[in-house]
């Protein structure tokens, strides 16, 4: 069996969920490299969008930014943000493909502050095209490290909606309907939401995690789902796309 991080387990296990034929919103790092692993495996038609307006390129390596001029590479439009921020609203876009600072039960995320709005710990870039990619795309996919700091009870600041406060909460806000939060990547786990309650349950487990681990690991009460999966290992051929045609250069995998 191949070597790997966890990082490659997560971006691999990732890709997989992005169907060849889908149209997904993503930011730079991860989410892109999961995107581009996604395209150059088993999902050529994948259409990607970037908010700066990059729409459906074929990226030749990891761009640095969603303005990154990689992200207009052999694109079929390069458009705006408006533009690009349209097609979701218009309900083109199967995906968002987020991280974050925080993430909550309902699948909330925060990047904008740790503490106090006014006088944080510290302050992130803020929401970019996060609020919108994940209130107007279909279904928000997010993948971040897992831990008691990122996993909270309450938001410290609500930058991008999940499901806000439960069920019918997106709605009463006015947000379409039908959409929402659907995975959390990790390093430990795969999570998705309970569909009555709204609130995150494990529904895949990493080689050699258990479910308490990953409990210890979250600050609010996980769900399970009626089966709780082991992740399948990353491919041989996944690993290889992965470290030598979208991240050569180890920005995202790491060395």
């Amino acid at each position: 069996m191949p070597q790997y991080s966890a990082t490659e387990l997560a971006i691999c296990t990732a890709s997989r969920m992005l169907e060849d034929g889908a149209t997904v919103g993503v930011g730079t790092g991860a989410p892109c490299a999961t995107a581009m692993l996604a395209q150059k495996r088993h999902a050529p038609h994948l259409l990607v969008a970037f908010e700066a307006g990059g729409l459906a390129p074929l990226l030749p390596s990891m761009p640095i930014s969603v303005g990154d001029s990689r992200t207009f590479y052999r694109a079929q439009m390069a458009t705006s943000m408006g533009d690009v921020m349209e097609a979701c609203q218009r309900g083109m876009m199967d995906y968002a493909f987020l991280g974050g600072a925080q993430i909550d039960p309902f699948g909330n995320l925060n990047s904008t502050v740790i503490g106090n709005y006014n006088h944080p710990k510290v302050r992130f870039p803020g929401s970019g095209g996060g609020n919108d990619f994940a209130s107007l795309c279909w279904r928000t996919m997010v993948m971040t490290q897992h831990d008691r700091r990122r996993f909270v009870e309450r938001l410290d600041f609500l930058t991008t909606p999940g499901f806000l406060s439960g069920p019918g909460a997106r709605e009463a806000a006015g947000l379409p309907g039908g959409g929402g939060p659907h995975k959390v990547i990790t390093d430990l786990a795969v999570m998705g939401y309970d569909p009555e309650t709204c609130r995150m349950r494990v529904e895949s487990l990493h080689p050699g995690v258990t479910f308490d681990r990953v409990q210890e690991n979250t600050g609010f009460e996980l769900g399970k789902a009626p089966r709780v999966r082991e992740t399948a290992p990353p491919e041989e051929e996944e690993l290889r796309i992965l470290r030598e045609e979208v991240d050569p250069y180890r920005y995202i995998v790491g060395r």
